[in-house]
């Protein structure tokens, strides 16, 4: 059997396990009327139908931009800190500044065992130990995204670097280069522009997580959803979502664009 149809064979495996998985968790819901709740019906209309009515008034929308201005510091300041975490491990866990095999073997474990413990913690829970740990401060925001950031992108960072052809690689070491200089003239050159990318496509990500941290009292866009959901007042949801909407929107055009400079 070749090596393409044994994969073949164990994603047919996988998809069969995930389907009669997904078929037994609808089994274990108990379908009864209390389900659905009576009048959801019609609180799912006044919601949607406020879509095309937000609340544009002065106070809503310095409000709004206010919140906005909280929401994007808060991603800014926890993806610099994940970028400075994930860039820092993602190389030892990589184990390319590794002088023997043992050395290598115990950086990517050790690294490696450390990102995934950061990265399989959500935001909001870290969120909520660190605003346990610092109150309704800043730091609470930042820590929590920083973390759980770091930990993804020092592993794709990881997997970048252990990606790199070694040919270049081979070359410098023959001309005399270090273990250091061959990660700052072989590896990192090779991956920079992929790291910045990925980077960026996380930065949007980290919005709105920063959006919904906001929901457990640390202020920005998700707070004052939450205030206007409690309200009832719909029209002004909108009027916050759409605002969230916009900064994403912008930040995808200014990673597209970083993306096409780096590629001429």
């Amino acid at each position: 059997m070749s090596m393409f149809s044994f994969d073949l064979h164990k994603r047919k495996i996988l998809t069969v396990f995930l389907l009669l998985l997904f078929v037994w968790s609808l089994l274990g819901v108990k379908w009864q009327d209390g389900v659905i709740h009576a009048s959801g019906v019609g609180t799912a209309s006044e919601i949607f139908m406020a879509m095309f009515t937000p609340e544009l008034s002065a106070n809503i929308l310095a409000l709004a931009f206010e919140s906005s201005w909280i929401t994007l510091a808060y991603a800014t300041a926890g993806m610099s800190l994940a970028l400075v975490l994930g860039l820092v491990f993602g190389i030892l866990a990589s184990g390319v500044l590794a002088t023997r095999k043992s050395s290598r073997t115990f950086l990517k474990g050790s690294f490696r065992g450390l990102l995934g413990f950061m990265r399989a913690i959500h935001e909001l829970v870290w969120a909520w130990l660190f605003v346990a740990s610092f109150g309704l401060s800043p730091y609470a925001a930042i820590f929590a995204l920083a973390i759980p950031y770091g930990g993804i992108l020092g592993r794709i960072f990881a997997d970048m670097i252990n990606d790199v052809p070694n040919e270049p690689i081979q070359a410098l070491q023959a001309a005399g280069a270090s273990k250091l200089q061959c990660l700052f003239y072989g590896y990192l050159p090779s991956v920079k522009n992929s790291m910045i990318s990925y980077t960026m496509y996380r930065y949007e990500c980290a919005i709105r997580s920063s959006a919904i941290m906001s929901f457990v009292g640390l202020g920005g866009l998700g707070y004052q959803i939450q205030l206007s959901l409690d309200d009832l007042n719909y029209d002004e949801v909108w009027t916050f979502m759409y605002f969230l909407t916009i900064i994403v929107v912008l930040i995808d055009g200014w990673s597209s664009l970083l993306r096409k400079r780096m590629a001429k």
